[in-house]
């Protein structure tokens, strides 16, 4: 979200996202503001700090990780004035564990992804902190019905693929093992008591992985849509995973034709052979993040994701679809 008043910024949600809100992200406010400042400053046993510019694994907390947690708390304190008697489901992200591990840098200067052991220690870590996160939004926010957490995992395929380059640049880091890259992110999104899933903004998001370490939804944007796994996803949604679709663009785009944008998502469903009754599983979000916008774009496209995802769950081309349900 653009700005720096957490205050402001989580009223704008829930005024505009009643039936999901979601716990904002404010990068301008700096180091500390965004995802992997968020979720460092978030480990349990283990500090982070920023080092050159990187946020980098060190033996105690530092500034950068104070400034983080304090942002943190006061995002959580917005939250609460905001959604305290919020009675349905919330969402909070942080980042999964192997982008993180592909994010974070060891004491030496290289990726966690460079020595297995770390990974292991940081997965684990997290793993802790995504369950006390759960605890205290529970604890701020009683009346919510679920706490749904969001691991945002961009850097995944490239992990898999073996495409995150080493410090030197003269080589990449290895591809881990399938059956233990899979616990690995399993043991994360069961910290979070069944209602975690994964963001994957790149090309080829590895959606058999993601529902086999138990993710309980999928999220992508439209933009990767063509590089989609259609089987898996079709296997994903008729065992009933939900999807975050990234569907409603940045304007000026955001006011193209409501079928036009809706088009996509029932062209995908089209060739996965999916009945109108799969749409109550899909959530309809911007296709990019709102960083940069004013408040007046912002609320823009968050009203388009909800009159999109309202026209999805009408028949074609039903123009009867506004409602406040």
């Amino acid at each position: 979200m653009p700005g720096t008043d957490p205050f402001e910024a989580a009223r704008l949600v829930v005024g505009e996202l009643p039936h999901l809100p979601h716990l904002p992200e404010l990068p301008e406010r700096g180091a500390g503001a965004e995802m992997i400042g968020r979720t460092a400053a978030l480990l349990v046993d283990l500090h982070a700090d920023v080092v050159a510019g990187r946020w980098r694994l060190v033996s105690r907390p530092g500034r950068d990780e104070r400034y983080a947690s304090e942002l943190l708390e006061r995002d959580l304190d917005a939250l609460e004035d905001a959604a305290g008697r919020h009675p349905g489901p919330l969402k909070v992200q942080l980042l999964g564990p192997w982008t993180l591990a592909a994010s974070l840098e060891l004491p030496r200067g290289d990726k966690v992804l460079a020595d297995p052991g770390a990974v292991a220690d940081v997965a684990g870590s997290l793993a802790e902190a995504v369950a006390s996160h759960v605890a205290e939004i529970r604890r701020r926010l009683p009346k919510a019905a679920r706490v749904l957490v969001q691991c945002n995992e961009p850097l995944l395929p490239a992990v898999l693929r073996g495409h995150v380059p080493t410090a030197s640049g003269w080589s990449a880091h290895p591809v881990p093992e399938p059956a233990p890259a899979e616990q690995l992110l399993a043991s994360v999104l069961q910290a979070a008591g069944g209602d975690a899933g994964v963001w994957c903004d790149a090309p080829g998001p590895p959606i058999g992985m993601l529902r086999r370490a138990g993710a309980a939804f999928v999220a992508f944007d439209a933009s990767h849509l063509e590089s989609i796994p259609e089987e898996d996803l079709g296997e994903a949604i008729e065992a009933g995973a939900g999807v975050l679709l990234g569907l409603v663009p940045p304007p000026p785009a955001t006011s193209a034709d409501i079928d036009v944008i809706a088009g996509r998502a029932r062209r995908l469903w089209g060739r996965l052979g999916l009945g109108e009754g799969h749409w109550d599983a899909v959530v309809v979000t911007p296709e990019t993040d709102l960083e940069g916008l004013s408040d007046h774009d912002v609320r823009a496209v968050l009203t388009r994701c909800r009159e999109v995802g309202h026209a999805l769950r009408e028949p074609e081309g039903d123009g009867d679809w506004r409602g406040d349900d």
